[in-house]
């Protein structure tokens, strides 16, 4: 899944990118680590094997004569993987000569076919003694004297304590690699949580402007921010003489019709009746087309901006408390859930839009119009996914439609009913200025009886 906070990225691919390197660092020490030491402990092997080499001569009697002394006790304990031997080689017959810690035991030989001599006539090898211990194995031969006595010399160094020591010290620097890399880690985090401080100053003052709290991004930022700043207060600024303009135009258009059509209307009154009462019904058509026109310009001048924001609790209450009045005879019910809820339209829009469907419920329902707002179900909210919507409800106990009538009703200009005032253009306006919120409209009938509409309408966040 991927990870949307970019907080979270930085700190996921530092505290990655650390954790391996320091596993990396790890490794490569302790390799380092186990190779000096090894090659420490071969230099050991060497130079007891030396020193075991100047201490054993040839004595009067044709035999190994001497006792090395290598200052180390466990030459002397038995079974402790340290030890010494010396053997007469070729025709040099005489018994051996071993340490004390070998006793009469014999060591096991690796053959020079396997791991032969290399250039300064030395060879090392591990083997197991007869003990049990792994031991390294230093190994030359050497002639002894003139006579050409040789010896084959071996050295072996319990290798437990080569190992007890890399482990020891493997040990020492996991834990305090694991120490650097938790301090190196809490360091890290803080640095970036800091460094990306400004941006949640920014992600604050956008909030403020989706509350209508602010209208600009304001605070000191960052030069790396302050340039995004300023283009985000630039395009708020723009988007916002863009809407004064569309109204501006909005308002201009509406003030030069209102006249014209004011005195077709006065002179339908005065002409005969069948013709007064066409120019009259046209009229009123002109009128309400053009109403309708001008909404949309005005909505598609302002659409995604986020100043288009409306409390949906108030608007809603004023529209029914006016629709009380003009209907005593009817009951209206309100209920918006949750409480609090801020619509992203336009108040006049809302408005508009509410009041027409209300409108047609008060005029066909017998005695109860109910109007809700609820949070809208998955499958309504996968109309456009990352937006939240509400479903806005408006239902009568009326005489209701039809299928094959809800579709005639929402076709521009038509009139169900002839008996009823009306231009047949209220649904369509209505679904025209959801439409330009990327909402929609639907009709159906009650189980109960009488009409449902809803509205897909979006939320401001």
């Amino acid at each position: 899944m991927a990870i949307r906070s970019l907080t979270a990225r930085v700190l996921a691919v530092s505290t990655g990118w650390a954790v391996v390197a320091l596993v990396v660092i790890g490794v490569v020490i302790s390799a380092l680590y186990r190779q000096g030491s090894e090659r420490g402990f071969q230099d050991l092997l060497r130079a007891q094997l030396y020193n075991v080499i100047n201490s054993i001569s040839v004595g009067e009697n044709g035999s190994l004569s001497g006792s090395p002394q290598l200052g180390d006790l466990r030459f002397s304990q038995p079974q402790t993987g340290w030890y010494w031997i010396v053997e007469p080689i070729g025709e040099f017959n005489t018994p051996p000569l071993l340490s004390t810690s070998l006793g009469t035991a014999k060591l096991p030989i690796v053959s020079v076919d396997e791991v032969p001599f290399d250039i300064r006539y030395e060879r090392f090898y591990t083997t197991e003694d007869p003990f049990g211990n792994q031991v390294e194995v230093a190994e030359t031969e050497v002639v002894l004297d003139i006579e050409g006595h040789a010896a084959r010399f071996r050295v072996a160094g319990n290798r437990n304590v080569l190992e007890a020591d890399i482990d020891r010290f493997t040990r020492n620097l996991t834990i305090a690699l694991s120490i650097f890399g938790l301090g190196g880690l809490g360091m890290n985090a803080l640095t970036i949580l800091f460094g990306l401080k400004p941006l949640d100053q920014v992600r604050r003052s956008l909030e403020k402007i989706r509350t209508g709290e602010s209208e600009r991004l304001d605070g000191a930022f960052p030069r790396e921010i302050q340039p995004l700043a300023n283009e985000v207060n630039a395009l708020i600024d723009s988007n916002r003489r863009i809407v004064e303009r569309a109204r501006m135009q909005v308002g201009n258009l509406a003030h030069s019709l209102k006249t014209p059509i004011a005195v077709l209307l006065n002179e339908a009154r005065v002409l005969e009746v069948p013709h007064g009462e066409l120019i009259r019904m046209q009229a009123d058509a002109m009128q309400t087309q053009v109403q309708s026109y001008l909404s949309r310009a005005r909505i598609a001048a302002q659409r995604g901006s986020v100043l288009a924001r409306t409390e949906a609790q108030p608007a809603l209450e004023r529209i029914v408390r006016v629709m009380r009045r003009l209907n005593p005879e009817k009951e209206f019910s309100l209920s918006v859930h949750p409480a609090g809820l801020v619509l992203a339209m336009e108040q006049q829009d809302v408005e508009e839009t509410v009041g027409n469907l209300l409108e047609n419920a008060a005029r066909y329902a017998r005695d109860h119009v109910w109007l809700s707002v609820k949070p809208a179900s998955e499958e309504e909210r996968s109309k456009e996914p990352g937006r939240e919507w509400v479903v806005l409800q408006i239902e009568d106990d009326g005489p209701g439609l039809y299928p094959d009538q809800i579709a005639l009703a929402m076709k521009r200009g038509k009139r169900l009913d002839e008996s009823k005032p009306g231009t047949g253009l209220g649904l369509s306006i209505v679904s025209e200025i959801v439409g330009e919120y990327q909402g929609s409209l639907e009709l159906c009938r009650r189980d109960e009886g009488g009409l449902r509409a809803k509205l897909l309408l979006p939320v401001a966040v």
